[in-house]
């Protein structure tokens, strides 16, 4: 069975802080402010395939008032996620995501972003799919008071998830 699920996330930005977009530092006057470390795209990765296995969201297996996930790298969560959608019988078979970030510029990093998020999930680099925009100054985006990330994921599964 084919299966899809949308993510979304959002951030705000501050300076002092670092930004990390897809597990990847990025050189940056101002960082993500989140309870771990505010990857806004693995953020939106994760509850993309945890939406297309029907498992719920990232809130429900990292929750944002535990200490224990405070600070944590998010890639933790996208290859415990991996774990799980594994242990339900499910593999990822595409992963399309878009940032939405004024500045910086990411498209340098890209292809980088790119191979890290496939060798976290253990997948090929050509199902997984990262594009960058602004929203042209407008909004909290464009003001660079925050950025968002838009992901869907398609998995294949040959159980029945509930």
């Amino acid at each position: 069975m084919v299966r899809s699920g949308i993510g979304f996330d959002v951030h705000q930005l501050k300076s002092g802080l670092d930004l990390y977009v897809g597990g990847i530092k990025i050189k940056s006057d101002f960082g993500s402010l989140g309870h771990s470390d505010g990857d806004a795209l693995i953020h939106a990765i994760v509850d993309a395939l945890l939406g297309a296995a029907c498992l719920g969201d990232i809130g429900k297996y990292f929750p944002s008032n535990q200490k224990r996930w405070k600070g944590v790298k998010s890639e933790l969560f996208l290859f415990e996620t991996k774990k799980l959608l594994s242990n339900h019988g499910a593999q990822i078979s595409n992963i399309d995501s878009t940032i939405i970030l004024q500045k910086p510029r990411i498209e340098n990093y890209l292809p980088e972003i790119r191979k890290n998020i496939s060798n976290i999930l253990e997948i090929d680099d050509k199902v997984v799919s990262i594009k960058a925009t602004t929203t042209d100054y407008l909004g909290y985006v464009g003001k660079s008071k925050g950025w968002s990330v838009m992901s869907i994921a398609t998995i294949n599964d040959s159980n029945e998830i509930n």
